[in-house]
């Protein structure tokens, strides 16, 4: 999900290692003096940001469709929408997730009174990738700041345009004493990963995700990893085939498949193969006409790069190509594609595809289904059609994924109160709603006591009547 290979745009740099440390300096500076605890600042920063969304609308839709070529109803509604409800629902709870929680005391702990506390870790860094550059920076943002962070902002460098409407907008809304932007490419981020942080939250690629949980580790520095792989989509004999090729096909158009909850290949049982790859092409040209390049509702490759990654992987799969399959390098365009059978153990199987293509998978019945994705590494997302509870119910309960969605695709991350994370190689850490406040909060632990009474059973010297006492209650 991550391009390494654009030219830096640095903003808050004086050459490559650029005055990161400084930065970070003077932004625990602004943390220990404690002005970012106080509720107020808090909600005034994510105010900010909501004003932010709403003056400036047409320029991020905009920057959207310049760098990723975004129709702009779905620049709208999977980045700038999507932004201003999970902010606002955090506006309205914020407060309360910050209140201590009560904890029991067992009997061993009386009399005394138990809490637990979330407080805000320091200086958080958030790496947003590309392919939601709006969204996947500001949504981290908005958690750290409603925990009362300061942060250090990194957008992509992929998506240049959005990258400089980030850094531009940010700090004439938000305190730029307490929040920076670094624009940049891999020398800046690299540099700005050497610093100290209190907590990095990453979204991107594995292999990228590994660099930063190693540079992490140098300062014992806590992680959030949002990463990717090879999301499945399992349909049953007995699925709604009509509404399941609408969603289908949506989910995997979506920013011209460059979501990284995609669904990724399709494992179908074999009796309804061929009607659910009939359905979806005639979807295809539903949505997007005859032509879908010379459609406004299909977006583009973010650069010829991934465009030739995308096309290196539509050679010597060993399936069938029954739609798509053009590219135009120019356009950066390639068509919606579907590709029925390849090699279980070529690129297009192997790898995470982000792009518009889908192979389809014949199994001879969901239980198959279910060894094929335990097989391999554990999805960001899983999908399940089928109209019985029981298989959804076996499904969800025989495999192992970082969210599920039950006939439909991607839409789980519309729900604020629904933890979004991976797990394995899929991710580590969570957030959106509360998860995403306690995420960039330590949870601390507190146990009052009284000074009175004072009894004497835990303190020496020991004797045979308190031992008898104590292994009673224990």
């Amino acid at each position: 999900m991550t391009d390494t290979a654009s030219t830096p745009l640095p903003v808050h740099a004086d050459g490559p290692e650029g005055p990161y440390r400084e930065i970070v300096d003077g932004l625990r500076a602004e943390f220990r003096a404690g002005r970012t605890r106080s509720m107020a600042w808090r909600r005034a920063q994510l105010e900010g940001l909501l004003a932010m969304l709403n003056d400036h609308e047409d320029d991020f839709v905009r920057a959207l469709q310049e760098d990723l070529g975004r129709p702009v109803l779905e620049a709208f509604t999977a980045d700038v929408g999507a932004s201003k409800q999970e902010i606002a629902h955090t506006l309205k709870h914020m407060e309360r997730w910050a209140k201590p929680r009560r904890a029991g005391v067992p009997l061993t702990g009386l009399p005394g009174r138990a809490r637990v506390v979330p407080e805000p870790l320091g200086v958080a860094l958030v790496i947003a990738p590309w392919n939601y550059p709006i969204q996947l920076l500001l949504l981290p943002m908005a958690a750290a700041l409603a925990a009362g962070n300061c942060v250090v902002a990194k957008p992509s460098e992929v998506s240049p345009a959005c990258s400089a409407v980030l850094a531009r907008l940010i700090p004439r809304y938000l305190d730029d004493k307490a929040v920076v932007v670094i624009e940049g490419g891999v020398p800046e981020t690299t540099a700005i990963l050497e610093q100290r942080f209190d907590h990095i939250f990453y979204t991107g690629s594995t292999d990228v995700g590994r660099v930063v949980m190693r540079a992490a580790a140098e300062h014992l520095t806590p992680v959030t990893l949002e990463l990717g792989g090879k999301s499945p989509t399992i349909v049953a004999a007995d699925a709604d085939l009509d509404v399941a090729a609408h969603r289908i096909v949506w989910g995997k158009t979506l920013n011209a498949g460059q979501t990284c909850v995609a669904n990724d290949y399709l494992l179908v049982e074999a009796s309804v193969r061929d009607v659910l790859v009939d359905k979806m092409t005639a979807v295809i040209g539903e949505y997007f006409g005859a032509d879908p390049q010379r459609s406004d509702s299909f977006g583009r490759i973010v650069n010829e790069r991934h465009l030739a990654r995308l096309t290196g992987l539509l050679e010597g799969h060993g399936g069938t190509i029954v739609t798509g399959g053009t590219a135009d390098v120019e356009d950066r365009y390639l068509a919606p594609t579907i590709v029925v059978d390849p090699d279980v153990d070529s690129p297009l199987m192997t790898q995470e595809i982000f792009g518009p293509v889908l192979p389809v998978i014949s199994v001879e019945s969901v239980d198959d289904a279910i060894d094929f994705v335990n097989d391999r590494p554990k999805p960001l997302a899983l999908y399940v059609y089928s109209r019985s509870k029981e298989t959804v119910e076996r499904v969800l309960g025989q495999t192992s994924s970082g969210g599920a969605c039950v006939n439909h695709g991607i839409v789980h991350l519309i729900v604020p109160d629904l933890p979004f994370g991976g797990v394995g190689p899929s991710g580590m850490g969570a957030y959106h709603g509360q998860t995403g406040f306690d995420t960039f909060s330590h949870l601390k632990s507190v146990l009052e006591k009284p000074t009175k009474p004072d009894p004497p059973l835990l303190y020496a010297p020991y004797s045979s009547w308190k031992e008898k006492l104590i292994r009673k209650v224990l």
